[in-house]
């Protein structure tokens, strides 16, 4: 049962949120203008490019994502965003002040990258009989492919933090130490965990539109 059924969340209220949640990013995006706050500029920044990524592949690709899906790109994107920001008149934001922000946004975040590591190798499979990726391995393929993607990203935020350190400047993305490491890693692989199990319930759709897509662009 897909998540939207148990809670009787209509896709008009799905909808609704997601542009409540894109109008609040471009509310954030201002605070950090305002507060002349370089990393809540460029995270709410590059968080607002990321919501408009279903409606760009829909208008360029004619792959229409589900309201849901859309849903979960914006949640992703707004509460990273978010905890750059912090409460009004505090010098910290969330990812200091609330221990469990850096690990939820982590979770939230790999979930995603696994969606599109998922809806990417199931389209290939079906799209060719040359890959063949049986179902069990499909759980092992995206444990690997979002801890890679983990690795990849903590290995920015050192070097972004080291970079920002070197030159005096303030920071983009903060990394906390190596033991916040490995439980940000934790996370994402919880992450990739919930899209194995419930991956087929909620992106059977748009691995039919990728299809389709490939059988277009190889005929």
């Amino acid at each position: 049962m897909r998540v939207r059924d148990r809670f009787s969340i209509s896709t008009a209220t799905q909808q609704l949120l997601s542009r409540v949640l894109s109008l609040a990013l471009i509310g954030l995006f201002a605070v950090g203008i305002e507060r002349g706050n370089v990393g809540i500029i460029v995270n709410s920044g590059v968080a607002i490019l990321v919501t408009q990524l279903p409606a760009l592949l829909e208008r360029d690709y004619g792959i229409a994502l589900d309201p849901a899906l859309t849903l979960w790109i914006t949640s992703a994107a707004f509460f990273h965003a978010l905890g750059t920001v912090g409460l009004p008149g505090s010098e910290e934001n969330f990812y200091v002040t609330i221990w469990w922000w850096d690990h939820f946004t982590h979770a939230l975040s790999s979930s995603v990258v696994a969606a599109v590591g998922y809806t990417t190798v199931r389209a290939l499979d079906e799209h060719t009989d040359e890959i063949s990726i049986p179902s069990r391995f499909m759980f092992v393929f995206l444990l690997l492919f979002v801890m890679a993607f983990g690795v990849f990203w903590e290995v920015i935020e050192f070097s972004i933090t080291l970079a920002a350190s070197a030159t005096g400047n303030d920071t983009i993305l903060t990394q906390f130490g190596l033991s916040d490491t490995m439980l940000d890693l934790m996370f994402d692989a919880i992450g990739a965990i919930i899209v194995s199990i419930w991956g087929t319930a909620h992106l059977t759709g748009v691995v039919g539109h990728v299809e389709t897509l490939l059988n277009r662009q190889s005929q």
